[in-house]
């Protein structure tokens, strides 16, 4: 039974693999799924991109031919060299028979399986995990222990250092999904590049690179119950998952500052003291006109809401707080405004 846990996905595919003929790489990270792939493959194959080493077979293929997944492990290749089969499992019951087959082949080419969401019982998964040539391996969303190592890496690689403070704030601005963390990690050692060490400057200016101005109108729109001025300052903004991240991180800290002002009163000690623009405080007395005590306290609790649907599903990370920000919008609406 070998059956690779996320944790030990790293070690296992930094030993040699060869001794295995079929891999179900799974899980609910579909950018991790997709890195492990990559790498997989790339050790078994001299070139991915050459359709006579690198066969690619879908669901579809396969659904009703569960034969030709051994036909082409089977195949010697025309022009020698290594050869290898990726098969896109995403429908997992219309590969399983394939699979099942392909397993009891002595001398096929090596099989990457990539998968999504696999219950324990899942008949695929089960196949796998049995047999002692395949290995199955888990894909689950990164953690910020795992963000931190693969920022460090990404850096290292890249000959740059990385303070400590601009690595807690860069892994508290990416989401669980690894391609979309790749991508942002990319964009900052472009930036930083020519550098000695990466600093929490380099990060804001990266990676939180979305326009104040635009933030600052998105969260007026929201919070004074402008659903058009949301919708436009939102197209502006054109959110990608971290951003979407960014941006509701930040409505959900002019929420709690509001709830402060309401609290502290007229004259308090209110978040709202100092160094706002003449246009910014307008908005802000408006709202703090309209918006009660106990409305404010609904919107934090459904904005932290939506945060932890933007970190658990990052790639609706962008309907997820345009959601979220709907409803502020909606409830910060006079009752005489709304439909």
């Amino acid at each position: 039974m070998v059956a690779i846990k996320n944790h030990e996905a790293e070690r296992f595919l930094a030993r040699d693999v060869g001794s295995y003929t079929v891999f179900l790489v799974h899980g609910p990270d579909v950018g991790l799924v997709s890195e492990r792939v990559r790498r997989i493959v790339k050790g078994l194959v001299d070139d991915p991109h050459d359709p006579f080493q690198l066969v690619r077979l879908s669901g579809e293929d396969l659904g009703g031919d569960a034969a030709r997944l051994a036909d082409e492990a089977q195949t010697v290749p025309l022009f020698g060299g290594r050869r290898a089969v990726l098969v896109d499992g995403t429908a997992a019951k219309k590969v399983e028979p394939a699979v099942e087959l392909a397993l009891t082949l002595d001398g096929a080419c090596p099989i990457v399986v990539s998968a999504g969401t696999l219950k324990k019982d899942s008949a695929l998964r089960k196949a796998v995990e049995r047999s002692r040539t395949a290995a199955a391996i888990e894909c689950y969303p990164d953690s910020d222990q795992d963000l931190a190592r693969l920022v460090e890496a990404e850096a290292a690689g890249a000959g740059l250092g990385i303070d400590g403070d601009a690595r807690d704030l860069l892994v508290s601005l990416l989401g669980s999904d690894r391609l979309a963390s790749r991508s942002e990690i990319a964009k900052l050692l472009l930036y930083a590049h020519g550098a000695k060490a990466i600093t929490a400057d380099h990060v804001i200016a990266a990676v939180a690179d979305a326009s104040v101005q635009a933030n600052d109108d998105a969260l007026d729109a929201a919070f004074g119950g402008d659903m058009a001025g949301l919708d436009a300052a939102l197209n502006k903004l054109h959110l990608g998952p971290v951003e979407a991240g960014l941006l509701l991180g930040a409505a959900l800290r002019h929420a709690v500052a509001l709830h402060r002002a309401k609290l502290a009163g007229p004259g308090g000690d209110s978040p709202f003291r100092f160094g706002l623009p003449p246009r910014r405080k307008v908005a802000i007395d408006r709202q703090l006109a309209t918006l009660g005590v106990d409305a404010l306290a609904r919107t934090i609790v459904r904005l932290g809401e939506g945060i932890a649907l933007v970190r658990r599903e990052p790639r609706l990370a962008v309907d997820h707080a345009t959601r979220a920000l709907w409803t502020v919008a909606l409830s910060a609406r006079p009752r005489g405004g709304r439909n």
